[in-house]
C-alpha cells in the first residue's frame, strides 16, 4: 500500500492499515524496491491499484516509479499482464482523460468505480460487489457478487 493508501484507510473507513495488512499474505513497504512484486521474473495473474489516484496513474501512464505501487504497475505492463486501475477523483482534467488514454494504449484497463443499477442493489455494499466483481471479472475469477445483465422479458399487452 502506498502512503496515500494508509491515510485513505483512516480517513474513509472503519478499518485500521493493521486490520487490512492483516488479509495479506505479504505486506511490503511502499518504498522497497527489491519487493518480489518488482521484478518481471516474479508471477503473479496481473496487479489491480484501487483506489488509483491520478497521481499515481500520471506515473504509470509516463512510466515513472516514484514507489513500489508504480514499480508494480510498469512490471506489469511490461510483462504483459492485467493491469486494472481503477479510477479516484472526478470531475477529469484534460490531463487526467490523457493519461487514462496513455495508460489503456500501454495494455492497462481503467476502470472507474461506476456504479450500476440494472442488477437492483438495496444498499452501498451491492454497488460495492458490483464494481468489485467487475475487477475479478477482468482476471476471469468466478464470483456471484451481482447478478448479470439478461435481456428482460417483455411486457405483456
Amino acid at each position: 500500500m502506498s502512503d496515500s493508501a494508509c491515510r485513505t484507510i483512516d480517513l474513509e473507513t472503519n478499518l485500521k492499515v493493521a486490520d487490512v495488512e492483516a488479509i495479506a499474505d505479504v505486506v511490503y513497504d511502499s518504498m522497497d524496491y527489491a519487493a518480489a512484486v518488482s521484478s518481471g521474473s516474479f508471477q503473479t495473474m496481473g496487479m489491480v491499484v484501487v483506489p488509483c489516484s491520478m497521481s499515481t496513474r500520471g506515473s504509470v501512464a509516463n512510466g515513472i516509479s516514484t514507489s513500489l505501487v508504480t514499480r508494480a504497475a510498469d512490471v506489469t505492463l511490461k510483462e504483459r499482464r492485467p493491469l486494472i486501475l481503477v479510477a479516484r477523483e472526478t470531475p477529469l482534467s484534460l490531463i487526467h482523460l490523457r493519461n487514462m488514454v496513455a495508460v489503456t494504449e500501454a495494455g492497462a484497463t481503467v476502470l472507474p468505480p461506476v456504479p450500476a443499477f440494472y442488477h437492483g442493489p438495496e444498499d452501498i455494499s451491492e454497488l460495492l460487489d458490483q464494481i468489485i466483481g467487475k475487477v475479478l471479472d477482468r482476471f476471469a475469477i468466478p464470483h456471484e457478487l451481482f447478478d448479470r445483465w439478461s435481456t428482460p422479458a417483455k411486457a405483456s399487452s
